[in-house]
């Protein structure tokens, strides 16, 4: 494989300061417009897994690829222009060095893709307080100080799209995951008013809202899905639908598409959705 492997040590100190956006050139020296960047988080396994190899087989993408597990990231990573920042996002400060290597490594931030994830199932009033604090920093605080460092060097060249992984759990909530539930559901609104706030800018926001995807995500939540219905799908159709709203600039995309119908049952009558979902969900 032809990757671009990063050391931790060449990072950015901690705390130090980091260079403000700059408008740059995307052109090589010949007038030719190089690949597009894009910068995908938890990258190591299911769906920001599919999004790399969905992007990589189309040959004209740099990568910039992310995740905790250093070991599966290189073992997933697709061959090509992919350059590996192994890391924990959840860490303050990392998001700013994740950032400056894929500016440093690429000359620009095209696309980034906002996958990184864990979960938890359970009752709520048996979670650990250490569980809840990491499910929060993981799926939307590290998030959101992601987007906040690398939306201004999008603005600077005046183009760009933030692609956020929801869920279904974060429109209808779900039983056994109130607190994933939570924290999915803060996306929407954030992808909404970022949106507001990037109007004119070039910059665009979509919000991905799949349903149940066949990846490690359930195991590594500590109970496997046990429902016949909805069936999982492959984290390749989900990958589909992220390239799909990047190149047609869709602001949101439920995968698959008939998951919209339960959100408008919940949104028109929420007393019927409740009920129904007391039943079945």
């Amino acid at each position: 494989m032809s990757h671009a492997p990063f050391s931790a040590r060449s990072a950015l100190a901690p705390g130090s300061a980091a260079p403000a956006p700059v408008a740059v050139s995307r052109r090589e020296a010949d007038g030719s417009v190089p690949p597009r960047t894009a910068l995908v988080t938890g990258a190591s396994s299911g769906i920001g897994a599919a999004v790399a190899r969905r992007l990589a087989a189309e040959g004209r993408w740099h990568l910039v690829l992310t995740g905790r597990d250093a070991d599966r990231l290189e073992q997933v990573a697709p061959p090509g222009r992919t350059a590996l920042f192994p890391a924990d996002l959840a860490r303050r400060g990392a998001e700013q060095e994740l950032v400056d290597f894929a500016l440093d490594r690429a000359g620009g931030l095209d696309v980034l893709v906002a996958g990184a994830g864990v979960g938890w199932a359970g009752d709520f009033t048996a979670m650990p307080g250490p569980a809840i604090e990491e499910l929060v920093d993981v799926d939307l605080l590290a998030t959101l100080r992601l987007v906040r460092s690398a939306v201004p060097h999008m603005v600077a060249a005046g183009s760009g799209r933030v692609v956020l992984i929801g869920s279904l759990a974060g429109s209808v909530g779900v039983r056994g995951e109130a607190v994933y539930s939570a924290v999915k559901a803060a996306l929407g609104p954030f992808a909404d008013a970022l949106r507001y706030e990037l109007r004119g800018t070039g910059v665009g926001v979509t919000h991905v809202v799949p349903g149940v995807v066949d990846t490690p995500f359930f195991e590594h939540r500590g109970v496997p899905y046990h429902r016949s219905r909805p069936r999982p799908m492959p984290p390749e159709r989900v990958a589909e639908a992220v390239r799909d709203a990047v190149l047609r600039g869709k602001d949101e995309v439920y995968v698959p598409g008939w998951l919209r119908l339960p959100v408008r049952v919940r949104g028109a009558a929420p007393g019927l959705y409740r009920r129904l979902a007391g039943v079945f969900g």
